[in-house]
């Protein structure tokens, strides 16, 4: 039987014995359905694993046992900020879900021109929280030992002008299938299901963006953003 991995929001060290709070306590108990001794698989997102069992499992408590470290390291040696134009509902969980699998570094969701979802007040700070659930659940299931950093929604313009070059998915951009090279990381631009407008490609341009095309055929933005970072992984990371 697979020993489950489960992320601890906590400092871990051998010996500690961890209180679970109320959703990680459930997740455990009422949808693994673990009893006490059951082993476990356990980090905090800070890099490295611990072995790990539960001590006790009851409905007022559930206690992880930490036990030895394993200096386990699954990140790509290509370091890839994603800037991806907030798409509706399922669409932007999976392109999130997928660009952890796939070992993207850092997320940050664009508001852009043709989006069509419009987040504003609390919605932008519980948006980031629902998606940072979502790269917690793709770190458990994928083996990765380190939370990518999911930022808070910002214009698609503000982003741009902090950057300086990167890949942009465009269906008019660089027919070749090999990409330029990138220096140091990898930034990665992909828009929202209506794509982006030409003047936010050519803000994207000015700033040294380089137009990226992957084939003929026009992509729904979770297959885009799938398809271009195992591209790029195969090109330049891991695969």
């Amino acid at each position: 039987m697979r020993v489950p991995r489960v992320y601890l929001a906590d400092t871990l060290a051998t010996g500690r014995r961890v209180v679970l709070e109320d959703e990680r306590a459930h997740y455990l108990r009422g949808v693994l359905r673990l009893r006490s001794g059951a082993r476990l698989t356990v980090f905090n997102g800070e890099g490295g694993e611990y072995e790990a069992h539960l001590l006790t499992v009851s409905r007022r408590e559930v206690v992880v046992g930490i036990g030895d470290r394993r200096d386990r390291d699954t990140e790509s040696p290509l370091k890839v900020e994603l800037g991806l134009g907030i798409a509706k509902g399922e669409r932007m969980d999976w392109a999130v879900q997928k660009a952890v699998e796939l070992g993207v570094h850092a997320i940050f969701p664009l508001e852009t021109r043709f989006a069509n979802v419009r987040l504003a007040g609390d919605r932008r700070e519980h948006k980031r929280r629902h998606w940072c659930k979502i790269a917690i659940a793709a770190c458990e299931q994928c083996g990765r030992n380190r939370l990518p950093r999911i930022h808070s929604p910002q214009p698609l313009g503000a982003w741009v002008r902090s950057r300086s070059g990167g890949l942009i998915l465009d269906p008019e951009g660089n027919p070749r299938p090999d990409p330029p090279r990138p220096d140091a990381g990898l930034t990665l631009l992909v828009g929202p299901e209506g794509g982006l407008s030409e003047e936010e490609i050519q803000q994207a341009r000015s700033q040294g963006f380089v137009g990226w095309r992957l084939g003929p055929r026009i992509l729904r933005v979770e297959t885009a953003v799938a398809a271009a970072l195992s591209v790029a992984q195969s090109l330049w990371g891991d695969f």
